[in-house]
């Protein structure tokens, strides 16, 4: 099969600016670095509850960083994070994300109300 031909132009790999940009997208925080075991076992965790690819890398990164602001390594949050179940950890993880976003949205779940109101009831007259 013949290669993929784009008319985009070709993107440098050493871009000079990559210092500068580094160093602007992170002058309000300080860069954190994480231990490849921590990641593999955070990313692996999440993705065995379900979480696709790109969102467990993406959530891990972010559990990582809070892990290491409130100084919890990581292996014991992840397993304070084992025993919960789906919901209780879409709570915990909505929470973490909330917490680490800008505060124009939050993000939520919504869970099915399984209870039938009791206006829902058949009246017989």
């Amino acid at each position: 099969m013949d290669k993929l031909q784009l008319n985009l132009p070709k993107k440098d790999k050493n871009d000079s600016a990559d210092p500068v940009k580094r160093y602007f997208n992170t002058y309000y925080k300080k860069q954190l670095a994480y231990p490849s075991n921590e990641v593999d076992a955070v990313i692996g965790f999440l993705e065995s509850k379900g979480f696709d690819s790109s969102a467990a890398q993406s959530t891990g990164a972010v559990l990582m960083q809070q892990a290491k602001i409130d100084n919890v390594k990581v292996f014991e949050l992840l397993d304070t994070l084992k025993g919960l179940d789906k919901l209780q950890l879409s709570y915990a993880v909505a929470t973490i994300l909330n917490f680490n976003r800008q505060k124009i949205s939050t993000l939520g779940f919504r869970v099915a109300n399984k209870n039938s109101p009791l206006e829902a009831r058949n009246i017989m007259g």
